[in-house]
């Protein structure tokens, strides 16, 4: 009896055997497929992606839709569709692009920055654009490694010296004519007149602390007229002036300064059919020098510009050549004459576009004795790189000299010319 509960126990473990390996056998066969199925869905979403990416990458190259993301642009073939009783329909991706585009121009016209006439006149636009570009890559089996090369690399440094000089060059030519015949019912008379002008400049900038600017102005125009019997040439705007300031700096805009200021003119001066000369070079010759602060200025963006000199210590010397004029001038009878004051001296430019420029420069001496102040003005049109106008305004105010006939000090001189123009 005990020997056959054991056979039967034995029996029973055999076939929980048979039933545990059935068991495993048929989990393991479904694992099998459903990892075979898992890869198959995963092999037709890779598929299908892939051709989605082709898809889109081949929708990307079509230049059809370039006006989506360009900057926005007025095209009319999208209100040539829309205003024409019998519009011309193109491909679907073409009208549905026309489409957007006027929906854009409706809603948000603000955005608009350019048109299609104007690309036009710019360049033609490609036509070429749906052209699909396919890259030709060459595949290889093998990549050979790359150099081994040393983590630290060698640099050679050249160090060159700073140059803190900087030239500048101005100049200009202008021509006018004028011709009236003998018989002209108006009357006048015809007449000639030139100016040439000639500004150099020469700055030290050490970037640090140091400034010297040094500008050589040089000016001379010409005119002929008939009704002079005299002079067959005059001196109409007449000037040769150096100025050359040292500034060290004192903060960030403020500089301690010391100016030289010489200035005189190149060829005698007459008036109409009078032999009398009024002025000649070196008579008057004016040398002024100033010791005080100057302000850089340098507001609107950069585009106004210049430096204003505050000079409460200054040194006048005035020589006469001539001895013929040592009565004029306030000279009182002396070829020299020495004197102590205070002086301003503003030099601006604002450039109020990009063709048209405003040049000013007042300078006011006193010796509290006498005052003078001189304020000129250059306003410069840019017709061209190499040809400009020019309208030049200048008041003056000198009680050194003789009262006119309507009690004032003040003299004027104003001129406008059009012609060359040059700088670097």
């Amino acid at each position: 009896m005990r020997k056959r509960n054991i056979f039967l126990l034995l029996i029973g473990l055999l076939m929980t055997q048979i039933t545990t390996a059935q068991n495993i056998r048929q989990n393991t066969q479904k694992i099998l497929k459903d990892y075979t199925d898992s890869l198959a869905v995963l092999r037709q979403q890779l598929d299908a992606a892939q051709q989605k990416n082709d898809s889109l990458q081949k929708e990307l190259s079509d230049g059809r839709y370039y006006r989506l993301f360009v900057p926005a642009t007025f095209y009319h073939s999208g209100a040539n569709k829309s205003l024409s009783l019998h519009p011309e329909t193109g491909d679907e991706v073409t009208d549905a692009i026309d489409e957007a585009m006027m929906n854009l121009y409706m809603r948000r016209p603000d955005l608009i920055r350019n048109t299609e006439s104007h690309l036009n006149q710019v360049g033609s636009v490609r036509e070429d654009v749906n052209q699909e570009v396919k890259q030709n890559v060459e595949m290889v089996e093998h990549v050979e490694p790359l150099p081994d090369e040393p983590e630290v690399v060698p640099v050679g440094i050249v160090i060159t010296k700073p140059n803190f000089w900087q030239f500048k060059f101005d100049g200009s030519l202008q021509v006018m004519q004028n011709y009236v015949s003998d018989n002209w019912y108006k009357g006048g008379e015809s007449n000639y007149s030139g100016l040439g002008v000639v500004t150099l400049e020469l700055n030290y900038n050490d970037k640090d602390r140091y400034t010297w600017e040094n500008k050589l102005e040089m000016k001379l125009g010409f005119l002929t007229s008939r009704s002079d019997t005299v002079h067959k040439v005059k001196a109409t705007n007449d000037l040769l002036r150096l100025t050359s300031k040292l500034g060290m700096q004192a903060s960030k805009k403020w500089y301690y300064s010391l100016q030289l200021l010489a200035y005189t003119q190149f060829a005698k001066s007459f008036k109409a059919n009078d032999p009398f000369v009024y002025s000649d070079f070196f008579s008057p010759f004016d040398l002024n020098v100033g010791l005080g602060m100057e302000y850089k200025l340098k507001a609107l963006d950069g585009k106004l510009t210049g430096t204003l000199n505050f000079l409460p210590l200054a040194y006048n010397l005035r020589y006469m050549g001539r001895s013929e004029l040592v009565d004029l001038y306030g000279m009182k009878g002396k070829h020299t004459l020495h004197e102590f004051g205070a002086q301003f001296t503003g030099d601006i430019k604002w450039a109020l576009t990009d063709n048209l420029t405003w040049k000013s420069r007042l300078y006011a001496y006193t010796s509290y004795h006498r005052a003078l102040i001189e304020w000129e003005n250059q306003i410069e049109f840019k017709v061209t790189k190499y040809i400009s106008a020019n309208l030049f305004l200048y008041p003056r105010f000198d009680d050194a000299e003789n009262i006119d006939d309507d009690g004032t000090y003040w003299q004027f001189m104003e001129y406008c010319s059009l012609g060359l123009s040059y700088s670097f």
